[in-house]
């Protein structure tokens, strides 16, 4: 992985990964993985924002370990679907931006 490497880049590494270590899982697999995932970022925040302390024996944080793990899940997902996730977020940010524009202002 390149410092800069984009999305798509992002995405035909991790693909080649998968492949290189036995597949995809299903589908249900992916989505409870991204669960699972997303629950351990939570974890990170409520321990960051002092509403559940860690136990004294883990306190580092490790929120953007996490995140990356949520992120490699999402990809996983994308790719099995065979989806740009480039130009998915491109229109997305285009979609907030038309229809947000004065929202919050």
């Amino acid at each position: 992985m390149t410092k800069n490497e984009s999305i798509k880049e992002l995405q035909v590494t991790i693909d080649n990964w998968i492949h290189a270590h036995g597949g995809y899982w299903s589908p249900l697999s992916m989505i409870c993985a991204i669960i699972e995932e997303l629950g351990e970022v939570a974890r990170e925040v409520n321990s960051l924002e002092g509403f559940k302390p860690k136990k004294s024996e883990e306190q580092e944080s490790h929120l953007g370990e996490e995140l990356a793990d949520l992120i490699f899940s999402i990809i996983c997902i994308a790719n099995n679907y065979k989806i740009d996730l480039g130009k998915e977020l491109k229109n997305t940010i285009i979609k907030y931006s038309e229809r947000d524009s004065n929202r919050f202002l």
